[in-house]
């Protein structure tokens, strides 16, 4: 998740205190307040129907042989859901939350075997020995979630007693494993982020130097299983080593996981090289293997990345965590680098790849992110976007996975170097960076103007830079014209109660699909702002079906629909009925917000 209160690194820009920066009202504040209010309770209730906790409670009273509840990596997933509540626990003082971090880490704490050792799959059921199977059995995928749980609920309120089992567990891990010890990996990349967090809290060289020992030596073909035919060397990410990969490929999360932990690793060792590289694969990726909303994995099989310029809109997978994880190695590519375009993703998927992942009231999810959903349709999966969103899933990471994320949104907002702030992320907020106090109100994404006002602001002069979105041509600041896909950059002698106004151009406007990408070649898509459209079928008239409805101009038109969603504005377009029939009046809707009425036909591309 986002990046250390006090970075050891030197990076281009630095990361502000969590509690620096407090959304006050607005699209964004809401979302907090619904999944604080909604999400993270009802996640709760979900696991312990589940009986997740459960299985610590039977390792923690030394119970073999036991029923186990939830797949092998449910320990991760009740983790997740922890640290969630550690974010929020740091924005607000609650009893509950206070309540739910004492019980699970103690409880995490009497089911820890002495030697550091984390993993009730293993340990309660007793299905298979230690790392028996290491490809599948997520021991180590594991206890990397808890350590992260452990480093939030440290930073937001200073309890040590999730770190000390997360510091146990780092050195039972590095105890184990690494050149000359037990030379093997596990099949889920996560752990290499959790332990350059921990040892951003300890300062212990050990910890970074197993992070690095994962990222480099995955990639020679160790990890293959021969009980199914998709749990391939690929699959794990274990193809070909770091330093060689060109595009991300196999299962997209843990692809993109391991990305991120190698670019901490990058960062703290100050190798400038594997950094290059991982920018290259960035590059590549977003270029050939992204879909336009941002989201990530073109195939069912594997949950993986295709081929280059693999992707079907209708049969796409675009998994929720994906989208998640992509956005945390924006992040830190971002801070390493300063690059506007790391920020400008980080804005796409979030409110086009995340936010489609969640219903509106906070309660219903999707895994799976299509950006087309056929009339007839037959969800023969619960993961489809035909079958709707559901309450929680067998597999929960998505839920747990957009709680911890939601929880902690508003801290990719806002950065600072050593003679100035930074504006990445445009919602309603109070930021404090050092002396500098900024106070931010916004309608985004809906209106595109943003007032930045100075509160304080010390004596000398420093650099206000503000993100312009790379869609954003036509943008201004203080009425002067700024140049999209970078930074406008303000260096003087501030005064308290100066106001500095961005104004966005909020036109939808037409993006035509890449040649080489079959299910889109010769097709349009509406954006406005930082959203994609879709058209839903809820919304046609009668007898104009999603399916048939093609582009017959760019002639579009924004309609504020106070019947729609709770009032939200439309785009509305001109379209045609097939490619011979008759013209519609077609209405459209931000795809995030797709299938929280009738579940039915949309799709984002338009025949043009």
């Amino acid at each position: 998740m986002p990046g250390p209160v006090v970075p050891v690194a030197s990076t281009a820009l630095q990361p502000l205190p969590f509690d620096a920066i407090r959304l006050t009202d607005g699209f964004m504040a809401r979302l907090q307040a619904e999944n604080a209010g909604t999400s993270i309770p009802r996640g709760h209730d979900h696991l312990e129907r589940q009986r997740a906790w459960v299985n610590f409670e039977n390792a923690a009273a030394g119970r073999v042989g036991e029923p186990y509840f939830g797949p092998n990596f449910e320990d991760g997933e009740a983790f997740k859901w922890l640290e969630a509540v550690a974010w929020e626990r740091g924005r607000r003082p609650a009893g509950d939350l206070d309540a739910w971090l004492e019980r699970y880490s103690a409880l995490a704490r009497a089911a820890q075997d002495d030697d550091g050792y984390l993993a009730t799959f293993n340990q309660a059921a007793g299905k298979r020995g230690r790392y028996e199977w290491i490809s599948f059995d997520h021991e180590i995928f594991n206890m990397a979630t808890m350590i992260q749980a452990a480093v939030a609920q440290f930073r937001t309120t200073g309890r040590t007693v999730l770190l000390d089992v997360a510091r146990r567990a780092a050195d039972h891990l590095d105890a184990t494993f690494g050149w000359g010890k037990r030379e093997e990996l596990c099949g889920h990349p996560l752990v290499e982020m959790a332990l350059v967090e921990v040892y951003r809290v300890t300062g212990e060289r050990r910890y970074l130097n197993l992070a690095s020992y994962f990222v480099e030596h995955r990639g020679h073909g160790t990890m293959t299983d021969p009980t199914w035919q998709h749990w391939s060397s690929t699959y794990f990410s274990d193809r070909i080593p770091v330093r060689e990969t060109v595009y991300p490929e196999g299962h997209a999360v843990r692809a993109v996981y391991l990305a991120s932990g190698a670019t901490d690793v990058a960062i703290e060792t100050g190798d400038t090289e594997l950094l290059a590289i991982l920018r290259r694969q960035w590059d590549n990726m977003v270029e050939a293997k992204m879909y336009v909303n941002g989201s990530l994995g073109a195939r069912w099989e594997g949950e993986s990345f295709g081929d280059p310029y693999e992707l079907p809109t209708d049969r796409g997978y675009g998994e929720t965590c994906a989208a998640i994880a992509s956005t945390q190695w924006s992040w830190r590519l971002l801070l390493a680098t300063g690059d506007a375009r790391y920020a400008d993703l980080i804005e796409r998927q979030f409110y086009n790849a995340v936010l489609s992942g969640v219903s509106l009231d906070g309660d219903k999810y999707f895994y799976v992110n299509p950006l087309q959903v056929r009339e007839g349709a037959i969800p023969y999966d619960n993961r489809m976007g035909a079958s709707g969103r559901h309450e929680w899933f067998g597999c929960s990471c998505c839920p747990t996975n957009l709680m911890r994320t939601l929880a902690v949104i508003h801290h990719y907002a806002a950065t600072a170097t050593g003679d100035g702030v930074q504006l990445h992320q445009f919602a309603s907020a109070d930021i404090q960076a050092g002396p500098v106090t900024l106070r931010v109100r916004t309608g985004y994404p809906w209106d595109g103007d943003v007032v930045i006002e100075i509160v304080a602001t010390p004596a000398s002069d420093w650099e206000l830079a503000v993100r312009i979105p790379g869609w954003a041509s036509g943008a201004t600041l203080d009425s002067a014209e700024v140049e999209a896909g970078g930074y406008a950059r303000i260096r003087r002698v501030w005064q308290a109660g100066e106001v500095v106004t961005l104004r966005l151009p909020m036109a939808p406007r037409a993006v035509r699909g890449h040649h080489r990408v079959d299910a889109v070649r010769g097709s349009v898509a509406i954006e406005r702002g930082p959203l994609v459209y879709a058209i839903e079928q809820v919304d046609q008239d009668t007898g104009v079906t999603v399916d048939d409805v093609g582009l017959a101009d760019h002639d579009f038109t924004v309609e504020q629909r106070d019947d729609i969603l709770g009032g939200i504005p439309t785009v509305r377009l001109h379209g045609r009925v097939g490619p011979d029939g008759p013209a519609a009046d077609v209405v459209a809707i931000p795809y995030f917000m797709w299938a929280n009425r009738e579940l039915g036909p949309m799709k984002v591309w338009l025949p043009a």
